[in-house]
């Protein structure tokens, strides 16, 4: 009796092959990358970070706060691979001490100051109400958060310090700043425009955004520290924070570039 030959073709036979070597592989697993978010920046961030998951498939992970609280962290070791910062002198910084990549640092956004209330027709759109006889004012602390000292450089500009200073509430970052407001502890403050900004409109209350003439610009910086060197989830976001879909979503927070 003749055997019987094998009827499988060539071509099936190589299938059969890379579906076998497929199986072999180990599981690809998605990235991740751990990320400093300066406070103000923290709504965009969390749209962004889904964006850029549904489109890239790694995961971000969001720690919001203070740059300068950040800063101190990262010095001592905190594992953050990126830093979105609300300055663009504290990324520098950690670049000269050899705690950042050289030569990642760009600015993600420009940030817009703003003077806001919850209360409709509380705030002028000139700025007028800070020579009123309010309560309190909130501004962020200046010697740790832009906003603040770009709050207290309008002051100064206005050549308000003095008569203001006695009624100024400090938060210790932009966020708490805004919730002094938004709870009413202060009738009004200096917040991030992008706070009370959505889909390119303020969503509530009454506002003057403060022209740029009167301060000095609030340039945000990125940068790729040490710990995300060899993360490419890491390179990804950053070059994905660069990318028209990513600024289109920046501004409708108000951010300028």
């Amino acid at each position: 009796m003749k055997a019987q030959r094998s009827r499988i073709s060539p071509s099936l036979k190589l299938i059969s092959q890379a579906a076998l070597a497929l199986a072999l592989l180990p599981a690809a697993h998605a990235g991740e990358v751990a990320v400093a978010v300066a406070a103000n920046f923290t709504a965009p961030m969390n749209k962004l970070a889904a964006m850029f998951e549904k489109a890239i498939g790694d995961k971000v992970v969001i720690s919001s706060g203070a740059t300068g609280k950040f800063y101190a962290q990262i010095v001592n070791g905190a594992p953050f691979d990126v830093l979105l910062a609300a300055d663009d002198t504290t990324p520098e910084k950690l670049e000269k001490e050899g705690k950042a990549v050289k030569d990642t640092r760009y600015t993600y956004a420009i940030g817009k100051l703003v003077l806001w209330s919850p209360q409709g027709n509380y705030v002028d759109g000139e700025g007028k109400v800070l020579t009123s006889d309010f309560t309190h004012i909130s501004i962020a602390n200046p010697k740790l958060a832009p906003y603040g000292a770009a709050a207290m450089e309008t002051l100064e500009k206005l050549k308000l310090t003095d008569s203001i200073k006695p009624r100024i509430v400090t938060g210790e970052n932009i966020g708490q700043t805004y919730q002094f407001v938004a709870t009413g502890n202060a009738p009004l403050g200096f917040v991030a425009l992008s706070q009370v900004m959505q889909d390119g409109k303020v969503s509530k209350g009454s506002y003057w955004i403060v022209p740029e003439t009167m301060h000095e610009a609030i340039r945000q910086d990125a940068i790729l520290l040490n710990k995300g060197a060899d993360n490419d989830s890491a390179k990804a976001l950053l070059k994905y924070l660069k990318s028209d879909e990513a600024r289109a979503v920046i501004k409708t927070f108000g951010y300028g570039f």
